[in-house]
């Protein structure tokens, strides 16, 4: 797949996530570009996945073309217009918290119970082996025992965002109505709910007060109610789509469990940071090894 060359003085620069930046047309309001920090292989991945979720229905932008500045390697998406983030929502009306964070519970539930074609995705579990394998920073026995956790957790055919957290969740507004999207598909696979979930707990609830801040333009209290609520609406609902849970389950239990897919999740996050996250590690000791 050869990358279009375009010239990036045609747009403007409008945001910026751990894996890229953002970028809207100058004059062209239906195209905006996503510029990947990492390889050319990492945009084409994600072009790829993002195409095959789009033609399966799940609400996400339309794809378009892989194009390079002629340094780094992106994709161009067919703009939403007057999109927001949740995380950007909730820091901007903090007194809604609780309603975004019940509205992307739902969300989130429709996305784990559409099943998927398990021949033209990889699995949660492969994915986290591979990478788990690519670490340089856990020790061969950390390894072994991560390995057999993920192994024991149980399987599933249903969608797994990968990287599931409030900013990954946009929506835009008319006349009252609401529509939803998922964005940022370069690690959809399928597997166990729980193993997104241990994002959203990531996010909300493990990062100091600074990254909170400038990441998800809220403070820690507010994260941490965007989590309380999400956590009622997704795991106390009868359409949990966790098995186990739903009306009258222990919300401590909810947390002791997830907090080790919160865990889990340091293997993706290093990948992405090159350094160990022992904030996150953490959450592994004492349960997993």
């Amino acid at each position: 797949m050869k990358p279009l060359l375009i010239d990036l003085n045609d747009y403007i620069r409008t945001g910026e996530g751990a894996n890229g930046a953002s970028y809207n047309h100058k004059t062209d309001p239906s195209v905006m570009l996503k510029l990947y920090f990492r390889n050319f292989e990492a945009a084409a991945l994600e072009l790829e996945l993002a195409k095959k979720v789009y033609a399966m229905g799940i609400p996400t932008p339309e794809p378009g073309d892989l194009v390079t500045d002629g340094r780094q390697t992106g994709i161009r998406f067919r703009r939403v217009e007057g999109k927001k983030s949740y995380s950007r929502a909730c820091g901007d009306n903090p007194e809604k918290t609780e309603e975004y964070a019940r509205e992307f519970a739902r969300m989130c539930k429709r996305l784990h119970t559409v099943l998927v074609d398990t021949a033209q995705f990889e699995s949660v579990k492969e994915r986290l082996y591979r990478m788990l394998d690519n670490n340089p920073d856990f020790t061969a026995e950390q390894k072994q025992k991560l390995r057999a956790f993920i192994a024991a957790a149980p399987d599933a055919d249903t969608a797994i965002h990968g990287d599931l957290q409030f900013g990954n969740g946009i929506f835009t507004e008319k006349d009252g109505v609401r529509r939803q999207y998922f964005i940022d598909l370069g690690d959809f696979c399928y597997g166990y709910p729980m193993f997104d979930i241990g994002m959203v707990y990531l996010c909300c609830c493990l990062n100091d007060e600074a990254w909170t801040m400038e990441v998800n333009h809220m403070s820690n209290a507010t994260a941490r109610r965007f989590w309380d609520a999400f956590a009622e609406e997704y795991f106390l609902a009868s359409d949990c789509p966790v098995a186990g849970f739903g009306p009258g389950a222990d919300i401590r239990e909810v947390e002791r469990q997830v907090r080790i897919y919160a865990g889990l999740k340091t293997i993706m996050v290093e990948r992405d940071t090159h350094c160990p996250m022992p904030q996150f590690r953490a959450m592994l000791e004492g349960t997993v090894y």
